[in-house]
């Protein structure tokens, strides 16, 4: 046997279990938790402002949705759902408020400048600049085609 070959014996045998089906239905749970109470907040906006347009109703729905997530991030209830569903609780706006949040809550005692400012965009940073290089490229692509 080779080295390699033992050393993927070994690690087999070592790492421990993942319960895949309890994970998996945890974040498909919460994930589909959190787009209902979405769901709901945009269908609550709509009853309480009729005159608002689809427009106005979803942006204030993000609003909403961000609000909440980084409230709930704030008061340490995020970190216990995301430690439940794991990636169930990346839902994309909330998951990013809390991925802003986070890193600004454990540097505050820095600082405002070199805590708060300097690490709040440590997690989020990479994905805003992939999302707006890849866009960009994208784009790009799009007029050349």
């Amino acid at each position: 046997m080779t080295d390699k070959a033992e050393y993927r014996l070994y690690v087999k045998k070592n790492s421990p279990r993942s319960p895949m089906v309890r994970s998996l239905f945890a974040a498909f749970v919460v994930g589909g938790l959190i787009c209902c109470v979405g769901e709901g907040i945009r269908d609550g906006i709509s009853a309480l402002f009729p005159s608002f347009s689809e427009e106005e109703v979803g942006a204030w729905t993000t609003v909403v949705m961000i609000f909440l997530g980084s409230f709930f991030t704030a008061i340490g209830v995020y970190d216990r759902l995301g430690r439940f569903a794991g990636g169930g609780s990346i839902v994309p706006i909330t998951g990013f408020a809390n991925s802003v949040v986070s890193p600004a809550l454990e540097y505050n005692r820095e600082g405002v400048f070199f805590g708060i400012c300097a690490k709040m965009f440590v997690i989020a940073g990479p994905i805003i600049v992939f999302g707006v290089v890849s866009g960009i490229v994208v784009g790009i692509v799009a007029c050349l085609v």
